[in-house]
């Protein structure tokens, strides 16, 4: 590619901060880094038009673990682990709005719902309901989970659903456009449609080689999450999530956040229609992927779990379908639900890993990952 001296000395030279990836956890370093060092030169490098990941394709989840979710990774982590992993997606979220404010991004806190399919799940659940409500009780000084009768019309699933009074929700597009506004009015450049494809520290400088050109920088967060094993040696693989949404359907009464299947699947009402997505678990090989796309084996299941459980009696049609790719730690690996952020020599640092709570502790990465080089 054929550069301009002005090109080349207003974009790539003398670059204090590079971030790779403009998704939640890029943005928020970028905003932190501004903050900590006002007169730095930060770049971020998106291979995208847009955030390419999960920060503007998942469903909007302002959520910490459903009940069963919370069970299961005591099943890998100690309950201090446990303890620590929703105190920090639940600070995280306080930080997300605070910093973009709740009516930009169209928080609402409509609760969060966790549907059983069978009794003895059910009973399994119920039985951890207090042990699991003492432990984080600390946290929201109430009993997060309860018990309620459905209201919602729901059927193949149990009368009684697990209630989450604390669950949230948002609108995802307006938190990233909110995020790249405020990108934008400090004046931290960002290049899209460019691919970082390997980099190499010399000295006191990461050499950066992308598709389109090889510059040099003083530092280098790599913030790709779902991505990262293209650059990384991390305990980190890609998991991709399917999801589809309806055209609007009148008097649609069903609100909050919904979990089924262990979290396995989830879904919500976003403009009076449904958003469902999740079923990686039905394929899990095929979808440690960061290709984006749909697979039938997902896409019937979501389609059948609509017509049978949440729209029984109701005509619906799919309008889209989408995928995202999050990062995900190995199964079993002790502590893999705990994000990675660290320096990774001198001049490199990453946060990656968010498990699918990108939105709950993405604002928190971010600016762990830049307070890594105070």
């Amino acid at each position: 590619m054929n550069y301009s001296y002005w090109e080349l000395k207003e974009w790539f030279t003398n670059i204090d901060f590079t971030i790779v990836g403009s998704g939640i956890v890029g943005l928020n370093c970028a905003l932190e880094l501004k903050k900590k060092h006002p007169k730095a030169k930060i770049l971020i490098l998106e291979k995208g038009m847009l955030p390419q990941g999960a920060s503007t394709k998942n469903a909007g989840f302002a959520c910490f673990g459903s009940l069963s979710e919370i069970i299961d990774d005591l099943k890998t982590h100690t309950e201090q682990e446990v303890f620590n992993l929703v105190d920090k997606r639940w600070k995280g979220l306080q930080l997300l709005r605070q910093n973009l404010g709740d009516k930009n991004i169209d928080f609402e806190q409509n609760k969060g719902f966790e549907l059983c399919k069978s009794a003895s799940f059910f009973e399994e659940c119920d039985a951890q309901k207090e042990k699991i409500n003492q432990l984080l009780e600390p946290i929201f000084n109430a009993n997060i989970f309860l018990v309620e009768h459905d209201k919602f019309g729901f059927k193949k699933v149990l009368p009684n659903h697990f209630v989450n009074a604390f669950e949230g929700q948002i609108d995802t597009g307006k938190m990233a456009f909110e995020l790249l506004n405020k990108i934008q009015k400090l004046e931290i450049k960002i290049l899209n449609n460019i691919s970082v494809e390997s980099f190499s520290e010399t000295g006191d400088f990461v050499e950066v080689k992308t598709d389109k050109i090889t510059f040099k920088t003083n530092k280098l967060f790599i913030a790709t999450n779902g991505f990262a094993n293209k650059l990384l040696n991390e305990e980190v693989k890609p998991a991709r999530a399917q999801v589809l949404i309806t055209k609007p359907i009148k008097n649609l009464h069903i609100k909050g956040t919904f979990h089924l299947d262990k979290g396995y699947y989830y879904f919500r009402n976003i403009n009076n229609r449904i958003l469902l997505g999740g079923g990686r678990n039905l394929d899990f090989k095929t979808e440690e992927t960061t290709q984006f796309g749909q697979t039938a084996i997902i896409q019937n299941e979501l389609e059948r779990i609509l017509k049978e459980t949440i729209l029984p009696n109701t005509n619906f049609e799919i309008e889209h379908r989408w995928s995202g790719v999050m990062g995900v730690g190995f199964k079993n690996l002790k502590g893999q639900k705990k994000a990675i952020v660290k320096q990774l020599s001198n001049h490199v640092f990453c946060g990656v890993r968010l498990g699918g709570m990108g939105i709950a502790i993405g604002s928190l990465v971010g600016k762990e990952l830049a307070e890594l080089i105070d």
